[in-house]
């Protein structure tokens, strides 16, 4: 199953050429290897940051989101 990846709409970054995975399992594990490197990056960025990364098939129908939200409230 080859599959596009478009990381967040703050980074508006496309993935033109694919990468083939062979299931769901193998989306989710790249889905949240990139999340945690683009946070790595981004993060922190004021008090909160919201990634997202879509995926679609080859004929370019979207089949998952994943989010990654990181917030922080000061309590003094």
């Amino acid at each position: 199953m080859a599959l596009f990846l478009l990381i967040g709409s703050c980074f508006g970054t496309a993935d033109d050429h694919g990468l083939d995975l062979d299931s769901r399992d193998a989306v989710m594990l790249e889905v949240a290897r990139i999340l945690v490197d683009v946070a790595r990056d981004e993060l922190p960025q004021g008090d909160g940051t919201e990634i997202s990364v879509s995926v679609r098939s080859e004929f370019g129908k979207p089949i998952s989101v994943a989010t990654l939200t990181f917030r922080n409230r000061w309590l003094t």
